[in-house]
């Protein structure tokens, strides 16, 4: 990792806690904390992505070198850098939860190549002063899925965080999977994730709650400076415009979430990136049966706060509480009113261009609407593989029978769909059939367009298991073959085939295939 550009800002231009005890503790007037990885005793480096690797002009010799390995392990200080834990609060279930930060994810230091900033953070790599009771570690399991899954986002096309490397720290992790009293050891590991900048809603609500309005301006204005520089030197006008630009890139980001069925699991303001990425992937997940109500979180599973169909009023949620933090820099609420009511008839209109781009409609119709929500009442009514479902759709032609062609190898249980329903998805295929004749795309120009939207290959939960399994006991084969499949999602990848399929029942209550855990 020599030569690479370090270009440290966050640790260099807001104010740092003058406690340097790495105790759990209480941290006021400060951004963040300095903080050593804790020493793992037999690093070893499982994967990593040359992808990003190459983004942040690290020589692809290098990564297989003891002091790549070293670095991302914790091992090593880079040379001249200080690595930090940021202090952040957050609303986590709805209710305020005071002061959080980063419990088991330690800042390495920031780089700059071709024109663009990359922060690099190892997540399980030791306490910081916000780890409450924990102990600052992750373990393999957690760690493949994060690993995988913000990769695999990345090539989706939806905005994330991105991860440079998985490595195993040779120590055991102490972990109770399920909150049901029986923890047990586990391999723990390292991910190096990579992002522009970790910063998070939650980092202005700290400052804001405790009316640190100094450093909530000092966050504010350098989070403007060097992520949002466009909109120029900070001002009452520029905070405004910086929180609608937030807003703007929250609604994509949910947007392109419910595009391809990804359900985040904890969507907590802690967990909300301030630049409008997927971040903090715990127990995520993908839906298998279509259902507005799943949550893939078993500490959600009552209420369901986080399932997929509330997701974009959630971050709606999430966005009152980043104005109600920014607002004693403007001191205005009508500004901050506009742009959340703006952020619902956005949404509105955003979701039905993406359910158009889904079902390959290049122009629009006042009936678009009404055949959207009827094919979502379909999809309901019997349990059906959303992914699957979307991309076998691409291949519809009228007068063929897209009942047994489409919908029949998206369904869990074809015996268990009633006549009626049959009855109601005829009519829908022939609604559909009758708006496409008012497309001027051919067949096969249709398909192409709709496959660049809808996936073919997404991480399900079971796979993302298995892959856990094998490397459970060694062997990180599978690792690499999912990493590279879900490099290109849209493509056909004939030799993938077998992933193109439903989940398989054995998987529907298997541990980890399913619902998962905060811990996991």
């Amino acid at each position: 990792m020599k030569n690479i550009n370090i270009a440290d800002s966050f640790n260099v231009e807001l104010k740092e806690d003058e406690n340097v005890d790495n105790t759990r503790r209480k941290v006021f007037e400060a951004a963040y904390s300095f903080v050593t990885p804790l020493q793992p005793s037999k690093p070893q480096l499982i994967h990593v992505s040359m992808d990003m690797a190459k983004s942040l002009g690290i020589d692809p010799k290098s990564v297989h070198s003891e002091e790549f390995l070293n670095i991302v392990s914790g091992k090593e200080v880079y040379p001249n850098t200080r690595p930090y834990a940021m202090a952040y609060a957050g609303h986590q279930f709805g209710s305020w939860a005071g002061q959080l930060g980063d419990g088991r994810a330690i800042n390495l230091f920031e780089v700059e190549h071709n024109h663009k900033r990359w922060a690099l953070q190892l997540k399980g790599a030791g306490p910081t002063p916000y780890s409450r009771q924990g102990d600052g570690l992750a373990v393999l399991r957690s760690s493949i899925r994060e690993y995988l899954c913000s990769e695999a986002m990345f090539h989706l096309n939806v905005p994330t965080t991105r991860a440079l490397s998985l490595v195993l720290t040779g120590d055991e992790v102490l972990r109770d999977m399920l909150y049901d009293g029986n923890a047990a050891y586990e391999k723990g590991a390292i991910v190096c994730r990579v992002a522009p900048t970790f910063i998070r809603f939650g980092n202005f609500e700290l400052f804001a709650a405790r009316q640190d309005f100094k450093n909530l301006k000092a966050l504010t204005d350098y989070t403007i400076r060097y992520f949002f520089p466009h909109l120029g030197a900070p001002s009452k006008e520029v905070y405004i415009s910086f929180f609608r630009e937030v807003a703007n890139r929250t609604l994509d980001m949910i947007v392109h979430w419910q595009r391809v069925g990804f359900v985040h699991g904890v969507m907590n303001t802690d967990n909300m990136s301030i630049l409008g990425l997927t971040i903090d992937y715990g127990p995520y997940g993908w839906l298998e049966g279509f259902d507005f109500g799943w949550t893939p979180n078993t500490t959600d599973r009552q209420n369901k706060r986080y399932r997929y169909g509330n997701q974009p009023n959630i971050a709606l949620w999430n966005l009152l509480q980043l104005a109600n933090a920014l607002f004693p820099l403007v001191e205005e609420a009508k500004p901050f009113e506009a742009i959340l009511h703006k952020y619902q008839t956005d949404f509105d209109q955003k979701f039905l261009d993406m359910m158009r781009s889904k079902l390959g409609l290049q122009t629009s119709s006042k009936q678009d609407k009404s055949l959207i929500d009827n094919l979502q009442d379909c999809l309901l009514m019997a349990e059906t593989d959303m992914t699957i479902f979307f991309r076998n759709l691409a291949s519809y032609e009228k007068d063929k029978d897209a009942i047994k062609a489409i919908l029949m190898p998206a369904l869990y249980r074809p015996k268990e769909i009633s006549p009626k329903s049959l009855e109601l998805w005829s009519q829908w295929f022939k609604a559909y059939g009758q708006r496409l004749g008012k497309e001027t795309l051919s067949n096969k120009a249709r398909k192409g367009a709709m496959n660049k939207i809808n996936p073919k290959y997404v991480l399900r939960n079971y796979m993302a298991q298995m892959a856990i399994d094998e490397a459970n006991g060694g062997n990180y084969q599978l690792i690499e073959e999912l990493f590279t499949m879900l490099k290109k999602p849209y493509d056909e990848q004939t030799e993938y085939e077998k992933w193109f399929a439903k989940r398989p029942e054995w998987a529907r209550h298997k541990v980890g295939c399913s619902m998962l855990s905060c811990s996991s």
